[in-house]
């Protein structure tokens, strides 16, 4: 197994691309700490909750700790990473996936809505990060992926319309990719950006979209298969790069 006997948090692992990835690490070996604010599902809400996550890692015959974290929350990251720590001895993979979206144009949004759009796309991951690293730099090795999004590139409506605040949140996400991936080179840390190519058919994307709105769209498969590799690295290998799934792919023959 790839990652056996590794320690990997994923935040924003009730449902989608975060479910997903956390089920990938599972099946790889790793212990898996699964991270959200949804710790049971919410009737006439969004499907999915990290202890269904965790049942479904549990049935894979891997280990699971599924601990309700609000990752804009300083005091609440250092919680969850205290536990993952407690249980687990060490975290050497971070994926930062946790993301919310606000679908409406600037002249119809709120300041509140901006805000919390940036604080759980983009301050958490910061959040994350920090809190994880020293485990790491202890270690002197680890993998940090961020989970972006073609919205940090686009300059017209994009793809799928997931609102301004979004595309900028992805867009700084990404520098901070480049960022720390330079801090942390030193203590062999990797941290790397993925992005899906193609919109991900995912619960959440579900909830917001008409079935005829997502036509062609693809299963995760592509991105856990990717996060896998990346999972893998540390700063010997790929580190400071920010790609879709297709690039990492066609680089790396995955």
């Amino acid at each position: 197994m790839l990652l056996k006997g590794k320690t990997a948090i994923v935040t924003g692992a009730s449902r989608g691309i975060g479910k997903a990835i956390a089920l990938g690490l599972a099946r790889e070996g790793a212990q898996v700490v699964l991270a959200a604010r949804s710790a049971v599902s919410r009737e006439g809400g969004l499907e999915g909750s990290i202890q269904e996550t965790a049942a479904s890692v549990e049935a894979l015959g891997g280990q699971a700790l599924p601990v309700q974290c609000d990752v804009t929350q300083e005091e609440s990251v250092q919680a969850m990473v205290q536990a993952a720590l407690a249980a687990f001895g060490t975290v050497d993979i971070l994926v930062n996936n946790a993301g919310v979206a606000f679908f409406y144009p600037i002249t119809e949004t709120p300041l509140k809505r901006w805000e919390t759009v940036l604080r759980v796309n983009l301050t958490g991951a910061f959040l994350c990060a920090r809190a994880v690293l020293p485990a790491m730099i202890a270690r002197k090795k680890g993998s940090i992926i961020n989970i972006s999004s073609l919205a940090a590139d686009e300059r017209d409506a994009g793809t799928v319309p997931t609102g301004v605040a979004y595309g900028v949140a992805k867009a700084g996400l990404d520098r901070f990719t480049y960022g720390l991936a330079v801090e942390v080179g030193q203590f062999n840390i990797a941290v790397n950006g993925l992005k899906p190519k193609e919109p991900v058919d995912t619960e959440g994307m579900r909830f917001w979209t008409k079935p005829e709105e997502r036509q062609g769209w693809v299963s995760a498969d592509k991105m856990v298969k990717c996060a896998l590799f990346l999972a893998a690295q540390d700063a010997s290998g790929v580190t400071g790069t920010v790609s879709t799934d297709e690039e990492l792919s066609l680089w790396h023959g995955l």
